[in-house]
C-alpha cells in the first residue's frame, strides 16, 4: 500500500504535465478515414442520479453480433480521440464502447482538474468498477454486441483502469493498456482474463520497480500476460501531441509513430486471438 501512494503521488506529479493536451496539434482528430457504414451514437444511462453519456461505434453491414471491445479515456473524459479510437475498433469488425468515466460526458483541458477528477479512481478502485459496470450493462441491450466477448482497452488513465478491470472483473476476455501505471491497489480476483501491456522502453513514469512489481503479481496469481516494451519510446508514445508538450514543458514525453502503429497491431493480434 505504501508503494501504490508513492505511485500515486509520483503519477500526479509528473503526470499532470506530461498529459496536457495541446490543441494546436489536435491529437483528438482520428487520422483514419471512417467507413460509411459505421454507427455513431451517445448512450445515456444514470448512475446515482447522474447521467452517464458514453458513445458506442459499429458497423451496420450485418446483424450478426460483434466481440466487444470497451474503451478507457485518457484522464481529460471521453473526448474526441477517445472516440476516434472507438470509430477504428468498429472499423475493424468490433462493437466498441468508449466509457464516460465522469459523468455528463465531461471534458476538461488542464491536469489540475483532470487530476482532481482521476485520482478518487486510483485511492478506491472499486469506484471505477461501478462506473465500467454500468456501461456495460448498456452493452447487453444491443443486439449485435456479443456480451459473451467482452474485452477492455485504455490509455494512461485509462491504461491503469483496464488493468483495475482485468483484476476485477470475472467475464472480460481480455485488458489492454497503452502506457497506463500497472499497479491498482487491487489483487487479482479472477486468473483468466489475458493481459497485454504496451509499454514505453524509455517511460520514466513507469518505473523499473513498479515493473517488477507488476510481473511478480501476475506470476503469482498465475496471470497470462503479455508485456511489451517499445524501444525508444517515452510515455505519452501513442499521442501525437506528445512531442510539443514535452518540448513546451521540458517534459520527457514523445509521440513515437512506430510504437504508435506496432502496439496497435500488436492489439490487434492479442484481440483476434482472445475472441476467437
Amino acid at each position: 500500500m505504501k508503494f501504490l501512494k508513492l505511485s500515486i503521488i509520483a503519477f500526479f506529479s509528473l503526470f499532470a504535465i506530461s498529459c496536457k493536451e495541446n490543441k494546436s496539434t489536435n491529437p483528438n482528430k482520428t487520422e483514419t478515414a471512417v467507413s460509411k457504414n459505421i454507427k455513431t451514437e451517445d448512450v445515456v444511462y444514470n448512475i446515482r442520479g447522474i447521467n452517464y453519456k458514453s458513445f458506442a461505434a459499429f458497423t451496420t453491414d450485418s446483424d450478426q453480433p460483434k466481440p466487444v471491445v470497451m474503451v478507457i479515456p485518457e484522464w481529460w473524459g471521453l473526448n474526441d480521440y477517445a472516440k476516434s479510437r472507438a470509430k477504428q475498433l468498429a472499423e475493424l469488425g468490433y462493437f466498441a464502447m468508449a466509457v464516460d468515466f465522469y459523468g455528463e460526458g465531461k471534458v476538461v483541458d488542464n491536469p489540475e482538474e483532470a487530476g482532481q477528477l482521476a485520482q478518487p479512481f486510483y485511492q478506491i478502485p472499486i469506484n471505477a468498477k461501478m462506473i465500467f459496470d454500468a456501461a456495460k450493462a448498456r452493452v447487453v441491450t444491443y443486439p449485435n454486441a456479443d456480451h459473451s466477448k467482452i474485452a477492455v482497452i485504455g490509455y494512461c488513465f485509462g491504461g491503469a483502469q483496464a488493468l483495475n478491470m482485468a483484476r476485477q472483473e470475472s467475464d472480460l476476455k481480455g485488458a489492454v493498456s497503452f502506457h497506463g501505471n500497472l499497479m491498482t491497489g487491487v489483487k487479482p480476483k479472477n486468473n483468466k482474463v489475458k493481459i497485454l501491456v504496451c509499454n514505453g522502453a524509455n517511460d520514466t513514469f513507469v518505473s523499473p520497480e513498479e515493473i517488477a512489481a507488476f510481473k511478480k503479481e501476475m506470476d503469482s496469481a498465475k496471470i497470462n500476460y503479455t508485456f511489451i516494451d517499445y524501444p525508444n519510446s517515452l510515455h505519452s508514445f501513442t499521442n501525437p501531441a506528445s512531442t510539443e508538450v514535452g518540448k513546451k514543458f521540458n517534459m520527457k514525453i514523445a509521440y513515437n509513430k512506430e510504437a504508435d502503429e506496432k502496439s496497435w497491431n500488436d492489439m490487434k493480434k492479442f484481440l483476434a486471438d482472445i475472441f476467437k
